[in-house]
């Protein structure tokens, strides 16, 4: 049985490696967030405006909980995910937590090309952005280096690059090869 947890902070590129290490795997892919979306029927955005960010943490951290039972999975979650009550201790005692860590700059990059909703961003400058991020990643470093294995995702600018770390992944933690 595998479960594999990915985190690491918004927009380092969770979804995208997750995907990529669950099809190299065969194991199934959740992303924390669709989850949350789809059994919710909101989205995160809605479910902050609605209920804050201590309820949207806490239904978080109910949807954590059932999706970390499931076996042979990679799930990848949402950036805060690990700093609020329990949930990297428990993380560590339901799977193998890898730590995303990238740049400041690369993250700003990468929410600069995302299509995606941030709730937490909207509303500020670049720089607001950057200054932001920084010392978030400060606040967030005690709980994302808990995890067990941190993978350099600084680079992973190319599928190319992407697959050579699903490939270091694969080999590190002696998983098995999908089945093509």
């Amino acid at each position: 049985m595998h479960r594999l947890i990915l985190i690491g902070y918004m927009g380092v590129g969770k979804t995208t490696l997750g995907k990529a290490l669950a099809k190299a795997t065969g194991l199934a892919f959740y992303d924390l967030d669709w989850y949350i979306e789809s059994r919710m029927r909101r989205t995160v955005k809605l479910l902050f405006d609605e209920r804050g960010e201590e309820g949207f943490r806490q239904i978080e951290q109910r949807m954590l909980h059932e999706v970390a039972e499931f076996e042979n999975v990679v799930i990848s979650c949402g950036g805060g995910t690990p700093c609020f009550f329990d949930n990297m201790d428990y993380m560590n005692r339901q799977g193998h937590t890898l730590y995303l860590k990238a740049t400041p700059d690369v993250i700003l990059e990468h929410l600069r090309m995302s299509k995606n909703v941030r709730p937490l961003l909207l509303d500020k400058t670049d720089e607001q952005k950057r200054l932001f991020i920084e010392q978030q990643l400060e606040q967030r470093r005690a709980f994302y280096e808990k995890a067990q294995t941190t993978v350099d995702v600084t680079t992973l600018d190319s599928k190319e690059k992407i697959a050579q770390a699903v490939a270091g992944i694969v080999e590190k933690l002696h998983l098995p090869a999908a089945q093509l």
